[in-house]
């Protein structure tokens, strides 16, 4: 079978997202490029009821090259995300505190130094309907230097050198968003400086030492 192990990936990531709750039924999709073939979840797929072969392998054109089944509607964005940036991964969530901050807010403010692992402050991309060229270059815009982006009105997407790290982009995004809604039911969320952000680079790349006892 074509890209056996990537497919296999798919259904257990499909199954991750699923049990984090970052997908609630049919909604969402996950895909996976190896040179200029793209593996990615069916339409219409329970992403936590996979398995490998019902999983379509497409070109980087968006021609089926194997599978039965048609791929995820999304998959001109996935394609439009590999052809604009340097990832092998793409994970795209329903999630709700994601998806409220997308229906509400033109960006996620970096209320926590962790934003930078996605590149800093996340972008919403302008709305348009799914599955269409316009959204895949809105969402493509809107991830330019970023590893994550939120759909207006819609969900989320992140990426990564592979499946893994795609997912753990979902989660890091699903709780900064978490994290910015709690916080303002309390009071207006700090945002960090660039400053301060450069700071946190600056540590990131200069851990404090610790010598060895002697003795």
């Amino acid at each position: 079978m074509l890209l056996a192990e990537q497919r296999r990936l798919l259904c257990e990531y499909g199954r991750r997202v699923v049990g984090t709750g970052l997908v609630l039924g049919t909604s969402g999709n996950l895909s996976v490029r190896v040179g200029d073939l793209v593996a990615v979840t069916p339409a219409g797929g329970a992403l936590d009821r996979l398995e490998p072969e019902s999983c379509p392998v497409v070109d980087i054109e968006g021609h089926l090259v194997d599978g039965d089944l048609q791929p995820s509607s999304e998959t001109p964005m996935h394609l439009a995300v590999y052809a604009s940036a340097d990832v092998r991964a793409v994970v795209h969530t329903h999630s709700t505190f994601g998806t409220v901050i997308a229906t509400t807010m033109t960006e996620l403010p970096p209320v926590h130094y962790n934003t930078l692992l996605l590149g800093g402050t996340v972008r919403v991309a302008d709305y348009a309907t799914y599955g269409t060229p316009e959204l895949a270059a809105n969402v493509r815009a809107a991830l330019d230097g970023r590893r994550a982006a939120l759909l207006a009105n819609h969900g989320g997407v992140t990426v990564g050198g592979d499946l893994e790290a795609a997912f753990e982009a979902a989660r890091l995004l699903e709780w900064l968003c978490e994290v910015y809604i709690r916080a303002r039911s309390v009071g207006e969320p700090r945002v960090l400086t660039e400053e301060q952000l450069a700071a946190v680079v600056h540590r990131s790349r200069n851990p404090p030492r610790f010598p060895r006892r002697e003795g």
